[in-house]
């Protein structure tokens, strides 16, 4: 199969470009939209004070219009996910409670939340609340009566070293402890949320079979991508920013470049 038959990336607005998409395309949709939640505040990095603002992509313009937001990608996320086919919706409290309410508004069957578990999240600055150290994935399904895929096996038997959670051959539980993106993962460039390579490699391998058809409408830097690649699956992949599309470019054609070698 020829590269650009595996992944293709467009710079554009996810609600507009998923029109030209027939309906029941992938098999499925794995969605990081924009947290709402840059508002001023401050954080530690590495030790350093920093700015808690990403860009004015990712600051609210109000309860109504955020929810509008959510409703409406959501929506066109639906009519291009195949019958049998699952979203995942990553968030902080501060978009995933109007993600999950949108996706029942619209009809998806939420299959799971998972508590993301970071072991090594950056400390509360104020000291006036408990340090965020989660985020929260829903997986739901197209509706109710979709015959969804989840590679129990895998999840059950799988190796999964650093995760102190997960016993071996134990059943998979809702809570999985990852660390955050490692400075390996962003020798290409940096993006302000970029999710961990082991993150969505897990997503990936627990929901989607062999050359299975991905779709990322918020790509950022491209890791659900790069997780395709590593598994042998296919991927679109939408995002607006120019910049971010290059990055992720880079990403996945070095991700695709080693499955190769290695065949």
């Amino acid at each position: 199969m020829k590269m650009k038959e595996i992944y293709n990336l467009y710079c554009a607005d996810c609600i507009k470009k998923l029109k030209d998409f027939p309906e029941n395309t992938f098999d499925m949709i794995f969605a990081d939209p924009p947290y709402m939640l840059s508002n001023g505040g401050i954080s530690c990095q590495n030790g350093h004070v920093v700015s808690v603002n990403k860009g004015d992509w990712d600051e609210s313009k109000g309860f109504k219009e955020d929810f509008k937001f959510h409703k409406k990608w959501l929506s066109a996320c639906k009519r291009v996910l195949k019958p049998n086919g699952t979203l995942w919706v990553s968030g902080t409290y501060h978009s995933i409670f109007q993600c999950g309410f949108a996706m029942q508004l619209l009809g998806y069957h939420i299959l799971n939340d998972i508590s993301w578990f970071k072991p090594n999240a950056s400390p509360n600055m104020s000291c006036r609340y408990f340090t965020a150290s989660h985020e929260t994935l829903i997986w739901a399904r197209k509706d109710k009566k979709a015959r969804h895929y989840f590679n129990y096996n895998a999840m059950k038997d799988g190796d999964f070293p650093k995760d102190f959670i997960k016993k071996p051959h134990a059943q998979m539980r809702s809570v999985w402890s990852i660390g955050t993106t490692t400075p390996k993962e962003k020798v290409f460039g940096k993006h302000p949320t970029q999710k961990p390579l082991e993150l969505l490699e897990r997503i990936i391998l627990a929901s989607t079979k062999e050359n299975d058809l991905i779709l990322d409408p918020f790509m950022g830097s491209g890791t659900t991508g790069v997780a395709a690649m590593k598994l042998g699956r296919q991927f679109i992949g939408i995002e607006k920013n120019p910049e971010f599309i290059v990055l992720a470019d880079k990403r996945i054609f070095d991700a695709y470049q080693h499955k190769e070698n290695k065949e």
